[in-house]
């Protein structure tokens, strides 16, 4: 277990340094006390001292002024805790500190452990990434607020109009199957929620449940955090998250995504962001759902399957969006006494989760108008980010340094 750290000297170092990723960390109180629980004061300047790329052992020492046996056990020990991540290439071993936010806060809940005081750290965790600030400067807002999102949503194939199709990067299965390597591991959200004393509504478990792709996942393998999976049992296990009304959610790239997590409304921290003021904090699907106000009975079993929670009641206008001015009166009346659900355009993922639980066909997927192509790799979409919050030029200095090097992680 880390020593409490909360000296400027100890903690800010490293603050500073992971607040030069796409996403970085809002310094504050609760901030500090995660760091010291996770990092002790060693690990603390050894991680402060990391490049902005992946580092051999030789380089870190160079940067930190420690011995190399002793930088060894202090990289054992970060690599160990998910802190670090250690990449093989080309017979030598180079080190990259992991981020906070998609990083370590998550890779901290994909094991069982008793080597750090989990509850507590739930429930820091919780606390700090809800905090919203009067001046915007909380987490919340570094995390969904750019223009770019780091994550998107992927829609239910066989719930595709028939007349539309879709590539193999908004299809779940493809994803999986064109992985170079495939795990699973604990859900983070639910995880940390069941330290809280929670459990997912819809009665998603823990346990292999989501999935870890390329790189990462071997060495999130090799270190205890998830379980290999061969293409089939991947493909068995996103049946089961889909019989459960979960949302694939995986990396906002066409390319080499390194993730697949099966999200639920109640659980889940990036659907929590889409329905606490960040619509835009997640990106789409090519398709948005409609609900037909003359199919509809109002039952409210698409509202309680919405994973963003953006199904409500329609407003009674006597027509529905799309009508042609001939409408007859009769059909106005009609719409006018009852009750139908609607969909919050701006919110809706496009998913599809909703349309199977609808018994009268009422809820359709169509095309989405200004759907924007996510990326194509992770070197872009971090670029992207890094241009959009003004923090790419420390990535291309060290990138010129290394004569333009590209990074491990970013190759796939």
């Amino acid at each position: 277990m880390g020593h409490l750290l909360s000296t400027k000297s100890s903690l800010v170092p490293l603050i500073d340094r992971l607040n030069r990723n796409p996403i970085g960390l809002v310094d504050n109180d609760k901030l500090r006390e995660i760091l010291s629980l996770l990092f002790d004061e060693r690990e603390a300047y050894v991680a402060s001292r990391f490049p902005v790329l992946e580092a051999t052992r030789d380089e870190l020492a160079k940067a930190t002024g420690v011995p190399a046996a002793e930088l060894d056990g202090i990289l054992e020990s970060l690599t160990n805790k998910g802190l670090v991540m250690e990449l093989p290439y080309s017979g030598t071993s180079y080190y990259m500190l992991i981020p906070g936010l998609i990083g370590f806060f998550e890779i901290t809940f994909m094991r069982r452990r008793v080597d750090l005081p989990v509850e507590r750290i739930a429930r820091l965790m919780t606390e700090y990434l809800n905090e919203r600030a009067t001046d915007g400067t909380d987490q919340a807002r570094e995390f969904f607020g750019s223009r770019t999102q780091i994550a998107r949503a992927l829609v239910y194939p066989d719930q595709i109009p028939v007349t539309s199709r879709i590539t193999p990067y908004e299809d779940a299965r493809e994803v999986i199957r064109r992985a170079s390597y495939r795990a699973v591991t604990l859900c983070y959200c639910r995880h940390k929620k069941e330290h809280l004393g929670q459990s997912c509504r819809k009665g998603a478990p823990v346990e292999g449940i989501c999935m870890v792709l390329g790189e990462g996942a071997r060495f999130l393998v090799r270190r205890g955090f998830a379980e290999e999976r061969t293409v089939e049992q991947m493909l068995e296990t996103l049946d089961y998250a889909r019989s459960l009304g979960l949302t694939h959610v995986t990396d906002n790239v066409r390319e080499q995504p390194t993730f697949l997590c099966n999200c639920c409304r109640c659980c889940c921290e990036l659907l929590g962001g889409v329905q606490n003021g960040y619509p835009d904090g997640l990106a789409k699907t090519p398709f948005i759902a409609e609900v037909d106000p003359d199919l509809c009975d109002y039952c409210g079993e698409c509202m309680r399957a919405c994973n963003v929670k953006c199904i409500g009641l329609g407003s009674p206008t006597g027509a529905k969006a799309g009508d042609q001015v001939g409408t007859s009166s009769a059909r106005q009346d009609r719409q006018q006494r009852k009750r139908w659900a609607e969909v919050q355009a701006n919110v809706c993922l496009g998913c599809g989760v909703c349309i199977p639980t609808c018994e009268h066909g009422a809820i359709t997927l169509k095309p989405r108008d200004g759907y924007r192509k996510p990326p194509a790799q992770p070197m872009s979409l971090y670029a992207r980010m890094l241009w959009e919050k003004g923090r790419l030029w420390p990535y291309l200095r060290e990138a010129l340094k290394r004569r333009l090097r590209v990074p491990l992680m970013w190759r796939g």
